[in-house]
């Protein structure tokens, strides 16, 4: 076997969906954790004569790196040990990208995680594919992961095709200007308004909302962003909009992080619908990103094959 693709079984529905849309076979990695909180990885092939089956020589590793502090220890160890029996290719799909908000330092003696993290991942891996990195000053996935093969997909076209099925004519509304990207590109697929908050952040859970100059008065809205975390900025932007005689507010995000009692705070603001793709398993799941991951895996597979061909 040449090739294959690693989860874990916290995520084995993304994880198969897309083995499933990319064609390859997906197994499990067992985890094991010791009370001392360390970690027992074993992989489904050893090359020993307990478990003759080789090392592939290329192997797709599918981790989102929410609670990211574990998983990138797990990423390092088969990694390495990947390495060590054989494994020549290494691809990371992490749909979720943790790490790369701190891309400056804010306050003197802060580390920059964005560009550490991607250097530890691209000494790993040959490639890695994500979808809608928290990038704030840079432009491109591969200024912060230096790999020739840092791929970023979005999910915001997938996310405003199933608002289209779920509401007639919504309004999409960004919650902050970060956001703009996301809700413009959702707009442009699908032919809907848009418009984009203004938030001033006094805190990580304190915020203030200023709205778009649009009407809103009677208006089916829809939030949009690429991830919602403590929730509070959702929150503050549903209650400024139901306050200005908007009929509804639903809202549809890539990552659903929803840490603590994220998802309650959103609720409680009158937030009807949540729905989010699944790059991180959660209950608010509506969307599979497969389609979308697998065209992009082939075409990094493709393209390790031809570099490995002519080297």
């Amino acid at each position: 076997m040449s090739i294959m693709l690693l989860y874990v079984d916290d995520e084995a529905g993304p994880a198969r969906r897309l083995a499933e849309a990319a064609g390859l076979e997906a197994r499990a990695v067992v985890e094991h954790r010791f009370p001392d909180r360390e970690l027992r990885l074993t992989l489904p092939f050893a090359g020993t004569v307990a478990s003759p089956e080789p090392m592939p020589l290329t192997l797709v590793v599918y981790r989102s790196l929410d609670r990211p502090n574990d998983k990138l220890v797990e990423l390092w160890l088969i990694a390495r040990h990947a390495r060590q029996q054989g494994a020549r290719r290494l691809v990371l799909v992490a749909p979720y990208l943790a790490y790369m908000r701190q891309d400056i330092a804010f306050h003197p003696g802060e580390i920059v995680s964005q560009t550490l993290i991607g250097a530890f991942l691209a000494e790993l891996f040959d490639a890695v594919i994500t979808v809608d990195p928290h990038l704030h000053r840079i432009d491109r996935l591969d200024q912060a992961i230096p790999l020739e093969r840092a791929v970023a997909l979005s999910g915001a076209v997938r996310l405003g095709e199933l608002i289209a099925e779920r509401r007639e004519e919504p309004l999409l509304i960004g919650p902050d200007a970060e956001s703009r990207q996301w809700v413009q590109q959702a707009a442009g697929a699908t032919g809907f308004a848009f418009g984009v908050c203004h938030k001033t952040r006094r805190g990580d859970r304190e915020v203030a909302i200023a709205l778009p100059d649009i009407a809103l008065r009677g208006r089916r809205t829809v939030l949009m962003d690429d991830v919602a975390s403590s929730g509070h900025t959702v929150a503050r932007a549903a209650e400024a909009l139901l306050a200005a005689g908007a009929a509804s507010v639903d809202l549809a995000v890539t990552h659903a992080l929803f840490a603590d009692d994220a998802l309650a705070v959103i609720e409680a603001a009158g937030v009807g619908e949540v729905w989010s793709t699944d790059c991180i398993v959660h209950a608010s799941n509506a969307i599979s990103m497969a389609p979308l991951l697998a065209p992009a895996l082939s075409e990094v597979l493709a393209a390790l094959d031809q570099r490995a061909a002519s080297d």
